[in-house]
């Protein structure tokens, strides 16, 4: 396949970055030896400028090329990768496994920014485009929103950025292979609280009670039923109550329980209709019952939508590095990715890059590929120097 030559030769070092920052695991904004990591590489590949610091702990390198000012409408380009890793004890027993108990990457952001710092030294030293790269390293993907910190310090308007790019692995996806589709590609991510007050008492005297946990099975066997008698079948939106905490005796009937979980939606309409008969359900479950229900419901990562153009562009550069028939549509999935906001905020496109037959995200056991490594560093390189083509 037309990957890089120049990366196939890069590998073993973009691999050993790789492995070093997966034994060093860090969580949300507190992600300070990698992004001092990632920074001092980015200097030693001569990046013109190097910027710590934005949004807390966000990295950027700057490269400019050495052509002409590159495409008229597309002077600067972004490539964003995340640093951060989760709270989740590693059990892969791999000889670079974490050394931080309890923090683990089992997204693959340790191989989302070694690609991308593959990427930034070839870039640095071919500067075969014109214009500027803008090589982004964010923190706080992993439900802080370091996404919309970079952004609220100026990420885009100081470097000029007009378009902007993200990539994740997708385990389950061959290696050598792509995923894309245009439109909404992932999901929005709202989180729900809910406490129930009632009337505590003896578990043998119910009727002087307002029984909180019964109150709360109520509730989620409504909840549930929002999607499927609510949404239109052909739209998606999901309800998940996962947490339900109650009582600590068997013969009390607990004065309060508390609910939580997520809601998930692949547009603004869907989110807010889903948002709103929760609302009235915990607002009708409280009449009903007599309970007092307090309902938090906080929104999350907006949903994450590729643009039509660049969506295009994403795919044709794929089909360099991989071949036409291993770039696929996918269909959108449900978890969210706070490269939404970016995407908000300017024109771009988020792929997938194949990590094989390996764990899911977020699984213990998972590891990310490293055989992916030359598909998704040579993408990035490509998507430069096509994009900013002079």
């Amino acid at each position: 396949m037309p990957i890089v030559n120049r990366v196939a030769d890069l590998q073993p070092d973009i691999q050993a970055w790789r492995r070093d920052i997966h034994q060093h695991p860090e969580l949300l904004y507190d992600v300070h030896r990698t992004a001092e990591f990632v920074a001092s590489r980015l200097r030693e590949f001569g990046c013109d400028e190097v910027v710590t610091g934005l949004g807390r702990t966000g990295v950027v390198g700057v490269i400019k090329g050495r052509k002409g000012a590159g495409n008229d409408d597309v002077r600067v380009i972004g490539l964003r990768a995340d640093m951060d890793a989760l709270p989740i004890e590693e059990a892969t027993e791999l000889p670079y496994a974490s050394k931080t108990p309890g923090r683990m990457h089992a997204c693959g952001h340790d191989g989302h920014t070694a690609m991308l710092l593959g990427a930034a030294r070839y870039l640095a030293e071919t500067r075969n485009f014109g214009g500027e790269a803008v090589i982004i390293f964010q923190p706080a993907e992993e439900g802080g929103a370091g996404a919309a910190a970079m952004i609220k310090d100026g990420l885009l308007e100081r470097f000029g950025i007009d378009q902007v790019y993200g990539m994740h692995n997708g385990p389950g996806i061959p290696i050598g292979s792509f995923a894309i589709r245009p439109g909404p590609i992932m999901a929005s991510t709202d989180a729900v609280d809910i406490r129930i007050e009632g009337r505590g008492g003896h578990a043998a005297r119910p009727h002087t009670t307002i029984d909180s946990v019964m109150v709360g099975a109520q509730l989620v066997a409504a909840l549930q039923s929002i999607v499927s008698r609510s949404v239109d079948p052909l739209e998606s939106a999901v309800v998940s109550i996962c947490e339900f905490h109650a009582g600590n005796a068997r013969n009390v009937i607990p004065q309060t329980a508390e609910l939580k979980g997520t809601i998930r939606a692949l547009t603004p309409e869907i989110r807010a209709l889903v948002g709103k008969r929760l609302r009235e359900v915990v607002e009708g479950t409280a009449r009903m019952t007599g309970a007092r229900i307090d309902l938090n419901l906080e929104r999350g990562y907006p949903v994450v939508v590729n643009h039509a153009a660049q969506t295009d562009a994403a795919i044709r550069v794929a089909r360099q590095v991989a071949g036409d028939d291993n770039v696929h549509e996918m269909p959108p999935l449900m978890g969210g990715e706070d490269f939404a906001y970016m995407l908000e905020q300017r024109p771009g496109a988020f792929i997938f890059c194949g990590n094989g037959d390996t764990a899911g995200l977020h699984h213990p056991a998972y590891d990310f590929n490293d055989a992916a490594i030359v598909y998704g560093t040579s993408y990035w390189i490509k998507l430069v120097e096509n994009t900013l083509a002079a």
